[in-house]
């Protein structure tokens, strides 16, 4: 399992899919709110002037010398929910992202956020 620092530090470095085709840049890595690993980051894509932040699992991420490798295909994370540059992730939207990834969505016993980001 990768760290939560470990994964801090590739900031601004590459992420690329299965095949190694660049998905983007790391921006930033969002934690389970129960076990408090990493489970989440989002990618910044787009044309500079146009950026956004896609979200992308962390199951199954290889560290690699200068990039992260994702489990999912550049296809699949593109067409991934995604927020602007400067917003945040609503606690509504989510559940938008584990459904996207195929993944079963649970929220805190008391029905608090699944993911915070580090």
């Amino acid at each position: 399992m990768i760290q939560s620092a470990d994964i801090r530090e590739w900031r601004n470095h590459d992420v690329v899919d299965p095949r190694g085709h660049k998905i983007g840049v790391l921006e930033a890595v969002y934690v389970d709110t129960v076990t408090d690993e990493p489970a989440v980051v989002t990618v910044r894509t787009g044309l500079p002037t146009r950026q956004r932040l896609v979200f992308v699992p962390l199951d199954e991420a290889v560290l690699g010398p200068d990039y992260l490798k994702v489990s999912h295909s550049k296809g699949e994370v593109r067409k991934a929910p995604s927020i602007g540059t400067d917003d945040v992730l609503l606690a509504e939207s989510e559940v938008e992202i584990f459904h996207h990834y195929g993944m079963r969505y649970e929220p805190g016993a008391g029905g608090e956020r699944k993911l915070a980001r580090r």
